[in-house]
């Protein structure tokens, strides 16, 4: 069986027992980068041997690794942090186990998405997920399907883009959006900055430290349902 296994976004404490068994049972870890791996690994004394899969392998290797679960083998697939198969490697392999009818499972564990909704404070009776949003062709077609959408948005960003972020968001859903901005969840430096679009976009220009880290932005729904009547103007 293949094991898609959520790891700690920052906190290791965030693990689960049932994640720990696993990757000391398995055959071998498929991991996104070893390096980063191993020290998770180390951590919890796992000696399970460590496999790289990635963006830049997974077409070459794919097909090798069904065919040493077809032959019994256990197999579990990490990311660097959080649940693999979400803007992460994941997507083609999961894909090949349905076609030659191989069983597969995904834990229950950390993803950076859940937490950052709910800490928005916004809506979350239905939202929609982004991911990353394409960086050249595509980006203002996404921008616009974002600005007419009602339910509250999620999507990831990289810490040198989110200030064109910030002003994509005025430029598309306008200043007077609410935006919650949830960096480095789980670690020791977590922030959660929530106010209109405007100010958010401000703090970050005036604080070009804090444009670091792993980052998931949060923007209200476009429609007076979505917004649920809330205006928020201060950051917390």
């Amino acid at each position: 069986m293949l094991y898609l296994v959520p790891t700690p976004l920052g906190n290791l404490e965030d693990i689960t027992l049932r994640a720990l068994r696993i990757l000391k049972e398995v055959d071998y870890i498929l991991a996104e980068d070893t390096r980063v791996s191993r020290k998770l690994l180390q951590h919890f004394e796992i000696t399970t041997s460590i496999r790289a899969y990635h963006a830049h392998n997974e077409h070459g290797i794919t097909e090798q690794i069904v065919q040493d679960l077809a032959t019994g083998k256990n197999i579990a697939l990490i990311s660097d942090a959080g649940t693999p198969g979400i803007s992460d490697p994941g997507f083609l392999l999961v894909n090949a186990c349905l076609e030659k009818h191989i069983p597969f499972t995904c834990l229950p564990g950390a993803n950076a998405v859940i937490p950052a909704l709910i800490m928005s404070g916004l809506p979350l009776h239905e939202f929609h997920f982004a991911g990353f949003l394409p960086q050249k062709k595509g980006r203002q077609t996404a921008w616009q399907r974002i600005s007419q959408y009602q339910n509250t948005t999620a999507l990831f960003e990289s810490p040198h883009r989110l200030l064109k972020c910030l002003e994509e968001v005025i430029k598309y859903c306008g200043t007077e959006r609410t935006v919650c901005v949830v960096r480095e969840i789980s670690k020791v430096f977590e922030e959660v900055k929530r106010g209109i679009a405007s100010e958010v976009l401000k703090y970050y220009q005036e604080h070009p430290d804090k444009c670091v880290g792993e980052i998931v932005i949060i923007i209200q729904g476009g429609t007076a349902e979505g917004r649920n009547g809330r205006k928020e103007k201060n950051l917390d």
